[in-house]
């Protein structure tokens, strides 16, 4: 007999140069994550910095979309989160998601979508929030190791935007009523940081589906 199915649903948060990208395809090929594997199969790992609203790299998307663009981008968590009702039972790994849309629209625009109606559909599911943080002085020796593999450095050129962000995330990730597990990055350990998510799971039964 199979054991338990393991369906995890993690959305990872903070600002940039915190390594989610990394630490999400890591989640979502371990053993402890989504069990093991002989063979390699398309596990979902999605992001909200898709930036599939433009025609042109490094458009725009979930997160950084203008005020002209909100009805789209509403209609778009929307549709994520009646994808996530329909197919509970099976592990989602969100690369940046609501709260990255909230950090940018304040920052950009001065409004606010408080998503509270999306935490309400996630809950019930099982999602849980992993808020990756960085102390502001680590933010460089992060930038210094992006930049032999990224293709828009000019996005690192200012770190203290990175730290400010960093601040108002803070305050997001309280008012969020998602199981949170805050996870400093400092080190750039990123090994360190999965199996630090995976005992978080493990402990708080965040591994399996609960209804």
């Amino acid at each position: 007999m199979a054991g338990p199915k393991l369906c995890p649903k993690v959305i990872l948060e903070g600002t940039r140069l915190t390594f989610k990208t990394d630490i999400a395809f890591a989640l979502n090929e371990h053993p402890r994550i989504v069990g093991p594997r002989k063979y390699r199969y398309h596990s979902p790992l999605i992001s909200g910095e898709w930036c599939a609203f433009t025609n042109f790299p490094w458009g725009r998307g979930l997160i950084n979309f203008e005020p002209q663009e909100e009805a789209l981008a509403m209609e778009t968590y929307h549709t994520w989160a009646r994808l996530f009702e329909l197919q509970r039972y099976y592990s989602w790994i969100v690369d940046r998601f609501h709260l990255s849309t909230r950090m940018y629209q304040l920052r950009t625009y001065g409004t606010d979508y408080p998503f509270r109606w999306l935490e309400q559909r996630l809950l019930p599911l099982g999602f849980r929030l992993v808020y990756v943080t960085r102390s502001p002085e680590s933010f460089a020796a992060a930038r210094a190791e992006r930049l032999q593999v990224s293709g828009n450095p000019s996005q690192y050129d200012d770190l203290q935007v990175f730290v400010e962000e960093q601040q108002l995330m803070d305050r997001l990730v309280d008012e969020s009523c998602l199981p949170v597990l805050k996870l400093d990055i400092s080190d750039n350990n990123v090994p360190a940081a999965v199996e630090r998510i995976a005992d978080w799971l493990d402990s708080t039964g965040g591994l399996y589906a609960t209804c």
